[in-house]
């Protein structure tokens, strides 16, 4: 637990990227998974993960994420795009899923389909959209940690112009919208930022014990 707290104290927000360093495409694939076995309710991981690596398409979205030098810079632009709305078959995949990967017959799991169906199809649409990108938060928590833990830099971006990104990278007749951004890489020795110390609430004024 000491070398994962000390991974978190080391990590921070990347303000500027070394952009003649890249992260390996080994390196990449491990992000790549640790952000794939994130927890999501029900287990139903309702987004997508856009990897973007064209230097020409980051160039069009930099000026949508207010020209930060992180989209361009970084080694790799991740998009986390959430799902605009769905309906019974976000459900019925999943349990599709499951039934293949654990062998078990999907008529056993109707039960459960249904719950999850009675709970979340009945969702305003606008409930939809909230609920599908909460999950995101979830999947860039386990990205941001797993980047510290193997000393590569990262940045969660919310500053930018969702629309105009959605517009770019064709997610909108996809049913998709970028929730949130991350850019991964290595900092640069010019981001003073590195030399920050951390700030955050003392656990006496942020954890209460009930």
């Amino acid at each position: 637990m000491s070398t994962y707290i000390d991974s978190l104290n080391w990590r921070y927000a990347t303000k500027k990227f070394d952009a003649t360093k890249k992260v390996s495409q080994e390196d990449l694939d491990a992000l790549l998974e640790a952000t794939t076995l994130s927890a999501s309710s029900f287990g139903l991981q309702p987004y997508q993960i856009l990897v973007v690596e064209n230097a020409e398409i980051r160039s069009k979205l930099r000026p949508a994420a207010w020209d930060q030098s992180q989209i361009t810079d970084a080694s790799h632009l991740i998009v986390l795009a959430n799902q605009n709305s769905f309906g019974a078959e976000l459900v019925e995949e999943y349990v599709d899923n499951v039934s293949e990967t654990r062998g078990i017959p999907a008529e056993g799991l109707k039960g459960y389909a249904d719950f999850m169906k009675s709970k979340l199809v009945p969702l305003s649409e606008d409930a939809k959209a909230v609920w599908t990108a909460k999950q995101t938060y979830i999947a860039l928590g386990n990205l941001l940690s797993a980047a510290a833990i193997n000393k590569i830099d990262a940045c969660p971006m919310e500053g930018f112009d969702a629309e105009q990104f959605n517009d770019i990278l064709g997610l909108t007749e996809k049913g998709l919208n970028t929730s949130v951004l991350v850019a991964v890489g290595y900092r640069s020795e010019e981001d003073e930022t590195q030399h920050y110390k951390k700030v955050r609430k003392s656990k006496e004024n942020l954890i209460t014990h009930i």
